[in-house]
């Protein structure tokens, strides 16, 4: 699973023209579900963006979380996330999970991060959106779940 985030000081997203979710200060987060993730990666996705030091403390330095200044999440679906750009210029997108998995995936992951911030909105899986924010520092982070299992291993 491969997660972008983004220190945002406010976000929306538009599914189909439709506002469909609006947070203020904290975390923009862009979510790809690949083929072999599983409710472990959703977990250690959830658990490590929610305790992840990238907001400044009183002196300036990267040390808070999402929890620590009361932040929210806005997290949307994005399978271009699991891009192969290889070979050519065009680029494939198999080692994406399938939509139906994708998705239970995806709504997993929001209802974790749904208990672990303040509040959490989202856009709609397999929907046109169009999002709006603007960016903290600029702070961006890619994170791959993959990494998180060697990690604890």
């Amino acid at each position: 699973m491969i997660a972008v985030l983004q220190r945002i000081n406010n976000a929306t997203v538009y599914a189909d023209g439709v506002l469909s979710g609006s947070v203020g200060h904290g975390l923009y987060i862009l979510l790809g579900v690949e083929k072999d993730d599983s409710e472990k990666d959703a977990e250690l996705l959830a658990d490590k963006i929610s305790k992840l030091r990238i907001f400044s403390d009183e002196a300036g330095k990267m040390n808070l979380s999402v929890n620590d200044v009361g932040g929210e999440a806005l997290v949307v679906s994005n399978f271009t996330l699991n891009a192969n750009y290889a070979h050519g210029n065009r680029p494939d997108y198999f080692g994406g999970a399938a939509p139906d998995e994708a998705n239970r995936l995806y709504e997993y992951f929001l209802k974790l991060m749904g208990s672990k911030v303040k509040k959490c909105e989202s856009g709609v899986f397999g929907a046109d959106m169009r999002t709006e924010m603007s960016t903290d520092g600029p702070v961006t982070i890619v994170m791959n779940s993959k990494v998180l299992y060697t990690k604890k291993n």
